[in-house]
């Protein structure tokens, strides 16, 4: 308990002890004294005291210390403080989530330390705090524990956490600007030292924010420091690169190059149609089941979006599986979107449903063994694809070169067939403001086209 009602005794001098020159003070109803060799020792420790008296300090009844010692003592280090934010938010936090705290952590706890004497390789430190030490599991009583409390690491690896439990400083010296400016610094960069892209900065940087307000709650820090921090990050730009999003013709040809490789191509071409035609992402194609498609004979269809079914480590997930059931992404957990398809897709996924059936849960698309389709499976797919379907000259280019450009050349059509942006973005399953920033140049020109109507109605045309 912290009190103002403090009494500082004379020094008193023991002869005949090693230690004769002993400091008394009371702290409410205690006593506490510490003595020491030298008199000037015990004089300096008793202006110490006084001094914390003169600022008004309280004292911390137990101890007898002035609050800010006694707060400098009790503080947690980083590190202690980064494992209580993790235990504390797993429960409720989505899989895709916690891996994404201890990527943060991963990335910025190396730059909370106070020093480098000692340290392990910076692969075997990131590989024992993204695995280990920010990583969660149940124990035999089903309790929550750190993963490294519970299974026993590899020597490497228990070494490095070692180290880092030692070395992190205090969550007080967090606080200070140059602590919080390094770590942003670190957090703003990949691994290979480039600039992250700014959504990867603005999420890790929330994951600080968060991380921060936590030690407010805890009583640790008085405010959340990181306002203070005059700090930006390096500028990425993260729009579309256009030169590289297959046109219509490079996206069909592609598509149909793959139902050409296999037969597990041709079970997956529509996967891939998906992709293109309506836009979607590959978590949402994973968790598609029939139920959400009307597939008329002839005409335009109509997708049903109500979940998604995100790729993760199995490390990060309540049941072991590698991926999570969950809703559409920033979306209520019972939100659904529609999205209209074009009778090419349509036919699309007739046939497929038609020639390989569903899975017992009624998802249409499943690997060999009824699973989730992994990214490994189908990314291997595109590349061989992309040999077939391109010249030599585009395929050494980045053009279409991840499945994912063919969602951003659905977009891209979609806009530049005069599509309203509001309308883009709701069947993409966007923001506004995320379809302006990543479609800018798409949209300008859509903004050009706008003008010249506009003039042509002032003008009477």
């Amino acid at each position: 308990m912290l009190t103002y009602d403090v009494d500082i005794w004379s020094i008193r001098q023991r002869k005949g002890r090693p230690k004769p020159f002993e400091l008394r003070w009371r702290v409410g109803e205690r006593a506490h004294s510490r003595s020491f060799k030298l008199m000037p020792q015990a004089d300096g420790r008793r202006s110490e005291l006084l001094a914390a008296l003169r600022k008004r300090e309280q004292f911390d009844e137990q101890s007898g210390l002035p609050a800010t010692e006694y707060a400098a003592l009790t503080t947690p280090t980083w590190y202690e403080h980064a494992t209580a934010y993790v235990l504390m938010k797993w429960p409720k936090a989505a899989a895709k989530h916690r891996a994404s705290i201890a990527e943060t952590f991963a990335t910025v706890t190396p730059a909370l330390v106070s020093g480098s004497r000692g340290a392990p390789e910076s692969v075997v430190l990131r590989k024992a705090l993204y695995g280990w030490a920010f990583r969660a599991v149940q124990d035999k009583d089903n309790a929550l524990r750190l993963r490294h409390e519970v299974e026993e690491p590899p020597a490497d690896i228990a070494a490095a956490l070692t180290w880092i439990a030692a070395n992190t400083v205090k969550m007080t010296e967090v606080e200070q600007s140059d602590r919080l400016r390094a770590a942003l610094n670190a957090l703003s960069k990949k691994l290979n030292g480039m600039p992250a892209a700014d959504n990867t900065v603005n999420r890790k940087r929330m994951v600080l924010s968060n991380t921060l307000r936590y030690a407010v709650e805890r009583g640790i820090l008085p405010a959340n420091p990181l306002g203070r921090v005059d700090w930006t990050a390096p500028d990425k730009d993260d729009e579309v690169d256009f030169r590289y999003v297959p046109n219509p013709e490079q996206a069909a040809a592609l598509i149909d190059s793959v139902r050409r490789l296999s037969s597990r191509g041709e079970h997956m071409a529509a996967f891939f149609g998906c992709l293109y035609y309506a836009a979607m992402r590959p978590s949402e194609i994973a968790a598609l089941r029939a139920a959400d498609c009307t597939l008329p004979a002839t005409g335009w269809g109509e997708l049903v979006l109500a979940g998604s079914r995100p790729e993760v480590g199995s490390g990060w997930t309540d049941d072991g599986q590698s991926f999570e059931q969950r809703g559409l992404k920033r979306r209520a957990r019972t939100a659904t979107r529609s999205v209209p398809i074009p009778p090419v897709l349509t036919a699309m996924l007739r046939e497929h449903k038609g020639k390989y059936g569903m899975a017992d849960d009624g998802r249409l698309f499943r690997a060999a063994q009824g699973g989730r389709v992994r990214s490994t499976e189908y990314c291997d797919l595109w590349d061989a694809a992309r040999v077939k379907a391109l010249s030599a000259e585009e395929a050494a280019t980045p053009l279409a070169d991840v499945p994912y450009s063919l969602r951003h050349a659905g977009v891209s059509l979609w806009i530049n067939s005069g599509v309203d942006p509001v309308e883009v973005a709701r069947r993409a399953g966007h923001s506004l403001t995320v379809l302006f920033r990543f479609y800018a140049k798409i949209l300008r020109g859509q903004q050009d086209r706008a003008n010249e109507l506009i003039e042509k109605g002032l003008s009477g045309g």
